[in-house]
């Protein structure tokens, strides 16, 4: 069926997206195109680019598909409560709808304040983190490797790089999983976040240190301390539920897929295998939102008009059959997934590279001290959040032979 003759648009929900999504994208892509007609809450329309050669131009083209979400036609029709107002924000001073030189600046200020981390004091505390998890854990011969884990241990280690106290780290844990649960906590997790982030700055005005935030406020762009707490709570946002459901993706794989059963019993090269495994086939950030058309343009064979919402359908791009001709092959050392963006509002390289270091340390450390983990649950029965935004399991339960405490 060709884009000009295809059936209505897609509601942007529902559990399919949750149970099976690489069938539904595929499904999408027969009917409707590379680039899909979609409709978010309450009927909003919008595109879905799911082709990887649209979606390279899309995020290639800052001028023509902007990161301005001002440009947007619909915000006439969006509703104070609308629930997807925290991911399309509006008139938010974040770097996320920065453009331009401005967000050049922007980018160039959180890039070399991620850099200067030590990786070697990176891994350290990540290790640190992790094996206090694992102790708390590790005598009783079972756990929930989401929530007992994964789900706290990026947070925590992202915490001290910016500056924060090692007491501070719980509370911050669970206001920011509040505020990416989106449930009845939401909001006030999302205020603790930005007092805290706020008082810590003040803090490192005052007493600079050997950290993220010390080296953002001596920065000399000129960005002031509102930009600098919105920028810290969507980097602590962005770098902590993906690598979360990095965490947990990459250990589900290993857990129930025979190619990666070796690394189980010691094996390390499996785990960079099944990490970037993931990135192509079960990606934590599946759609994002999003670009704006600047003017009227043509996109994957669709008239795209000026103020339309462009959704970036990274899983769906990453498994274009266009590019993976044989898409059941092991993706090895291929990194031209679109897992952490492109273009100029890509994901930092030193925040992937801040990313893959806990992420790795994090399943090193269980298959380390858990040798004989195993699931506690027929694969099948494992579930995923309900969202066509994020995709992680919402639990993974295991079991192993107890050990004692480090």
């Amino acid at each position: 069926m060709t884009p000009a003759t295809a059936s209505a648009p897609v509601p942007l929900g529902g559990p399919r997206f949750q149970t099976e999504p690489a069938e539904l994208y595929r499904e999408m892509r027969r009917d409707h195109g590379s680039v899909v007609p979609v409709v978010l809450d309450g009927d909003i329309p919008a595109w879905l680019v799911l082709g990887y050669r649209e979606l390279h131009q899309v995020t290639g083209d800052p001028q023509l598909f902007s990161r301005d979400s001002e440009l947007w036609s619909q915000w006439d029709h969006i509703p104070d409560d609308w629930p997807l107002l925290p991911m399309i924000g509006r008139r938010q001073p974040s770097i996320l709808y920065t453009v331009g030189e401005r967000h050049r600046e922007r980018a160039a200020m959180i890039s070399d304040a991620l850099e200067a981390v030590d990786p070697f004091r990176l891994r350290s505390q990540a290790e640190k983190f992790a094996d206090e998890l694992i102790d708390a854990v590790c005598p009783k011969g079972e756990t929930d490797l989401i929530g007992d884990y994964a789900a706290l241990l990026p947070v925590r280690v992202l915490a001290t790089l910016y500056g924060f106290s090692d007491e501070q780290g719980p509370g911050l844990v669970t206001a920011l999983n509040d505020m990416i649960n989106g449930r009845e906590g939401a909001l006030a997790g999302q205020q603790h976040l930005a007092v805290s982030m706020a008082q810590l700055i003040a803090d490192r005005k005052e007493r600079p240190a050997d950290d993220v935030v010390s080296r953002m406020l001596a920065n000399t762009a000129g960005f002031d301390e509102t930009e600098i707490v919105q920028d810290l709570m969507v980097m602590m946002a962005a770098g902590h539920q993906p690598t979360a459901d990095w965490i947990g993706n990459s250990l589900r794989l290993m857990l129930t897929d025979d190619r990666f059963a070796a690394s189980l019993f010691g094996g390390r090269h499996s785990v960079a295998e099944a990490m970037n495994e993931v990135l192509w086939e079960d990606t934590p950030t599946q759609n994002v939102a999003g670009r704006w058309a600047s003017r009227n343009t043509q996109l994957g064979g669709r008239t795209i008009r000026a103020g339309d919402l462009l959704l970036l359908g990274l899983q769906g791009a990453n498994s274009d059959p266009q590019v993976r001709t044989v898409g059941s092959a092991l993706t090895g050392g291929n990194n031209a997934h679109f897992s952490f963006g492109h273009g100029e509002h890509r994901c930092p390289f030193p925040a992937q590279e801040v990313a893959e270091v806990i992420a790795r340390t994090g399943i090193e450390v269980v298959l380390d001290r858990l040798p004989d983990i195993d699931l506690a649950v027929p694969a099948e029965s494992l579930t995923r959040r309900p969202s066509p935004w994020l995709r992680g399991l919402t639990d993974l339960p295991v079991r192993f032979t107890p050990v004692p405490v480090l």
